[in-house]
């Protein structure tokens, strides 16, 4: 927090938070005690009324924005995917998926892609091509471990869920966030997104995805690589040919998303991206 002496001396009204600290040694009357007395930037009810949603979405996008840019997050790499691919050494979370523990190859890219990537941010001074994941486990636990393991930094987009997804380790401290919208997590997945990749997963992969694909397929945001791990994987769940040939998407559109296998396929294709 910033010291209130500076503030003062920059600004000639008080700091809020002696306003804050003054309003709990007024005298307890019904009148103190009423909740109409609260300053409304402390009143948690106040906040959370319904009416009061368009306040927290703006704060939202606006904390995790102005801590990045403290930190001088210039640009990062997004890696999306299944929060239940095992470490290979882990057992696969859901017992009734044993197929799972096949996949744990692609935590082992994951985690070398995040370690080659944070490599090259430090040669450059570690604020540009940082490590994003959404903060838990599987392929987001190995990005962050990946990055963690070879001395830089990595960010966090967690999301409060019924389960209590808890963040992972490896996550900075502090570029580790919490949010409770999902667009507002998307939004900071995407701004400062110079590649994507997207690994293996469920519902929330694919959602991720299709959002990034939308965005780039109508302007709305400029072309970055999209790279998808596994081409077994994908062919198996989406038909990207049919939609082409159903004249659902151009034939152009296939051409946003690349196949790879390995982290050194990633890596390199970035490496000799060239924006349009």
């Amino acid at each position: 927090m910033t010291d209130t002496t500076e503030q003062d001396r920059a600004h000639p009204l008080p700091h809020s938070s002696r306003d804050a600290a003054r309003v709990q040694h007024v005298p307890d009357t019904p009148q103190t005690r009423a909740p109409s007395y609260r300053l409304a930037f402390t009143d948690h009810d106040f906040l959370l009324r319904e009416e009061l949603r368009p306040v927290r979405l703006q704060l939202e996008l606006l904390k995790p924005q102005m801590v990045m840019d403290e930190h001088g997050i210039e640009s990062t790499v997004v890696m999306f995917g299944g929060a239940r691919i095992p470490a290979p050494d882990g057992a696969p979370r859901d017992a009734r998926s044993p197929a799972l523990a096949e996949m744990s190859k692609y935590y082992t890219e994951a985690r070398q892609f995040a370690r080659l990537m944070t490599e090259r941010s430090l040669a450059q001074g570690g604020k540009d091509l940082v490590i994003c994941t959404g903060g838990g486990p599987g392929v987001m636990e190995a990005g962050n471990l990946g990055a963690h393991e070879v001395g830089g930094q990595s960010i966090g987009l967690g999301i409060v869920l019924p389960h209590e997804q808890a963040p992972n380790p490896y996550v900075s401290p502090d570029l580790c966030f919490n949010f409770h919208y999902f667009a507002i997590r998307k939004m900071h997945f995407l701004m400062r997104a110079r590649a994507i990749t997207v690994f293996p997963g469920g519902f929330g992969t694919l959602d991720e995805l299709f959002e990034a694909l939308t965005l780039i397929q109508t302007g709305r945001m400029a072309r970055i690589p999209v790279l998808l791990f596994g081409a077994e994987f994908w062919d198996g769940i989406i038909n990207w040919q049919a939609l082409a040939r159903a004249g659902t998407i151009s034939p152009s559109d296939l051409d946003l998303i690349r196949y790879v296998e390995t982290a050194d396929e990633a890596v390199a294709i970035i490496d000799a991206w060239t924006p349009a």
